[in-house]
C-alpha cells in the first residue's frame, strides 16, 4: 500500500511569521541604565537631606579674641582659643612691639610663659584661678566676641611673683605638644608662686596681662636661692 506524502501546512495569507526574540544584550543595557539612573537619583536625594540637616555654620575650633585698649593704655593683646587642644594663648605686645606669650594648657594643667626677648620658657602648674580664666575664654569664644574691653574702673589689679627654680630644666617630651610648639627649641624652667622675692633678690622681668574677668596681673619673675 503506497504511503502518501503529507505536505507541510501552508501559512495562511493573513498570518505573519512569529517575531524573533529580543537581543539579550539590549535587555541588559536597558536594565543597567535604569539602575544607574535610580542610583543617581537616590544619591542626590540623600545629599540634599544631609545638607539640610547639617548646621549652616561649622563650629570653629580656633577663635581669636581681640582686646580693645582703653584710651591712653599702652597695652595691646589678643587671645587664641583652641577648643580642639583645650588651650588658650594670650599674646601681649609692648609699646616697643615686643610680644610675650602666655599659654594655658588645661589638658595637661600647665601654664607656660614665653617672655619677649628671652631665650627660655617658664612653666608652672595651673590653679583654680587659671581654670576659671580658661573657662571664661571658652564661653566668650562660643558667643564669637570679636573685641573685649581692657581695664575699666571695675578692674582688679594685683601683682604675682614667680620664682625661677635654677638648675631644673624641663624635658620637652613631658609637657605636651602645645608647649613644645610655643617654646620650640628653647629650654623650659619650673617656676613657683611666692609671696614676694627676698629683699636681696632683684626682679628682672615683669609681664602685664589682662583677662576677660576684669582682672589684670603684673607677673614678675626672679630667681629663687639655690
Amino acid at each position: 500500500m503506497e504511503q502518501q506524502a503529507v505536505a507541510p501546512p501552508s501559512l495562511s495569507p493573513g498570518r505573519s511569521p512569529p517575531a524573533e526574540s529580543k537581543n539579550p544584550s539590549r535587555i541588559l543595557w536597558i536594565t543597567l541604565s535604569v539602575t544607574l539612573i535610580c542610583g543617581i537619583i537616590c544619591t542626590a536625594v540623600a545629599g540634599a537631606l544631609s545638607f539640610t540637616q547639617s548646621p549652616s555654620k561649622p563650629l570653629l575650633q580656633v577663635v581669636r579674641l581681640n582686646f580693645q585698649n582703653r584710651p591712653g593704655s599702652p597695652m595691646n593683646q589678643s587671645a587664641f582659643v583652641d577648643k580642639s587642644k583645650n588651650t588658650v594663648t594670650y599674646y601681649v605686645t609692648s609699646p616697643s612691639n615686643q610680644t610675650t606669650a602666655v599659654l594655658f594648657d588645661s589638658e595637661n594643667s600647665y601654664v607656660c610663659y614665653r617672655p619677649a626677648e628671652q631665650n627660655s620658657c617658664y612653666l608652672r602648674m595651673m590653679d583654680s584661678r587659671d581654670r576659671d580664666t580658661v573657662q571664661t575664654s571658652f564661653n566668650l569664644s562660643e558667643h564669637r566676641v570679636d573685641q573685649l574691653p581692657l581695664p575699666n574702673d571695675k578692674t582688679t589689679y594685683y601683682r604675682e611673683f614667680l620664682g625661677i627654680v635654677p638648675g631644673r630644666p624641663v624635658r620637652p617630651e613631658e609637657v605636651g605638644e602645645a608647649i613644645q610648639a610655643l617654646c620650640e627649641q628653647l629650654p623650659i624652667y619650673w617656676v613657683k608662686k611666692k609671696d614676694g622675692p627676698a629683699k636681696q633678690r632683684l626682679i628682672y622681668l615683669c609681664i602685664d596681662i589682662c583677662f576677660p574677668s576684669n582682672i589684670c596681673v603684673s607677673i614678675c619673675f626672679y630667681y629663687l636661692p639655690e
